[in-house]
């Protein structure tokens, strides 16, 4: 099986297990804090992948560390993972799992390219209309791009709607150049 199949079956066993705590947002903020650390603390990331200590001692020193600060089924959970031997997805867990949350509550992310940096008005006016036209919740995230002149571009998965200022001016010049030819 790929890695990225891989933790998205570990994202899904995730999101079941916070659905069934009713803490979807809450188990996101944990395993991405948990990701984060991995990616960004060596020390936790080597001894994570150290070939010297068993899984089950590691699970052991996991499970003291955070068995009073997180819930019993993450910890758990975590201990799975690297009984597994599959720790090193732990960051492609957490983005899995953010998708799915996404999906399950019925959000979608939008880059959104606009020429100037945009204000509250326009954010919210963006955000409504893509809204509007996904049926779903829209969490923009905005670049700015002083090169379109003006207008919007937005960009949903694999959708593209270009509203820019640059686009209609080059429609306009074809046309007018092929009218001319």
């Amino acid at each position: 099986m790929r890695e990225p199949t891989i933790s998205r079956n570990y994202a899904e066993a995730l999101l079941s297990l916070a659905q069934k705590a009713n803490d979807l947002d809450g188990w996101g903020a944990m395993i991405t804090e948990f990701a984060d650390a991995v990616e960004s603390d060596a020390r936790l990331r080597g001894f994570l992948a150290s070939p010297r200590m068993s899984a089950k001692g590691k699970v052991e020193i996991l499970t003291q560390a955070f068995d009073d600060r997180l819930p019993r089924l993450f910890v758990r959970f975590l201990a799975a993972v690297i009984v597994n031997r599959r720790q090193h997805l732990i960051p492609q867990i957490a983005t899995e799992y953010a998708l799915l949350v996404d999906e399950v509550q019925g959000r979608v992310h939008a880059r959104v390219t606009v020429a100037r940096e945009p204000d509250e008005r326009l954010q919210a006016n963006v955000k409504r209309q893509l809204g509007t036209i996904t049926g779903k919740t829209v969490v923009p995230h905005f670049i700015v791009k002083p090169e379109i002149l003006g207008g919007v571009i937005a960009r949903i998965g694999d959708t593209v709607m270009d509203g820019s200022l640059a686009r209609r001016l080059d429609a306009l010049r074809g046309r007018m150049l092929g009218r001319a030819i």
